[in-house]
């Protein structure tokens, strides 16, 4: 059971939550009444590949890096879920055990389910069912313009992508400033390249006016052509 002050902290998590935004506030302190709030370190691991998991977890804060090891050993990552987003609904829905490993790129707080409280939140609460489903067919869409923009070779076109789906904050002189949640070597493996050639593209963007770069941070100066870039797929 849950503390007074656990079920605040894990209150807080599920009404940011697009998988919960449905629910009112009751039904929300419904779902935090079942939510245990975990925490996790840099580096640290969520689950390995071909691990026997039965939860769901949703980020809260911080960011995790699912990724894969290929046959020669080398890190591919797949994605990076931020604040929100959400992982362990294929083993729910499936009962299959993951293909990837899962780690925390920063300290991060989740909200984690375990799967027979999650059925049971499902039943009486079947909108977290449909927004859970909405969720992976959104990032199923993700993925095919993902592998069509590896097909079509253009690393601009998927690094502009890339840059324009990371929260941004406004500066002061109004321009968007997004932050990079991973290293360019990390960027460079999520988006199917080489750092060399992430390091080019960067380098044209900035020479062309497009965007300014701190080693953390990229400032979007020229909105319109980085929208335009992200379309030539």
């Amino acid at each position: 059971m849950s503390t007074d002050a656990e079920t605040r902290e894990s209150d807080l998590c599920v009404s940011r939550v697009p998988l919960f935004q449905g629910l009112s506030y009751e039904e929300q302190l419904d779902v935090a009444g079942v939510a245990q709030p975990t925490k996790k370190s840099r580096s640290e691991s969520l689950y390995t590949t071909g691990s026997s998991i039965s939860q769901l977890m949703v980020v809260h804060t911080g960011y995790v890096k699912i990724s894969r090891t290929t046959a020669d050993g080398h890190e591919q990552i797949i994605r990076v879920l931020g604040p929100g987003d959400f992982i362990g609904e294929s083993a729910f829905l499936t009962g299959a055990r993951p293909d990837h490993s899962a780690t925390a790129l920063e300290p991060a707080e989740l909200c984690v389910f375990r799967h027979r409280d999650l059925g049971k939140l499902v039943a009486k609460h079947p909108s977290i069912a449909l927004r859970m489903l909405q969720g992976v067919s959104q990032r199923l869409q993700q993925a095919e313009n993902r592998l069509e923009a590896v097909i079509s070779g253009d690393v601009s076109s998927r690094l502009a992508d890339y840059l324009l789906d990371l929260p941004a904050q406004r500066a002061d002189d109004g321009n968007l400033t997004v932050r990079l949640p991973l290293a360019k070597k990390d960027i460079a493996s999520l988006l199917d390249t080489s750092p060399e050639s992430l390091s080019r593209q960067l380098r044209s963007l900035t020479e062309a006016g497009i965007i300014s770069q701190t080693p953390k941070t990229v400032t979007f100066l020229d909105l319109d052509r980085l929208l335009a870039l992200s379309k030539q797929n």
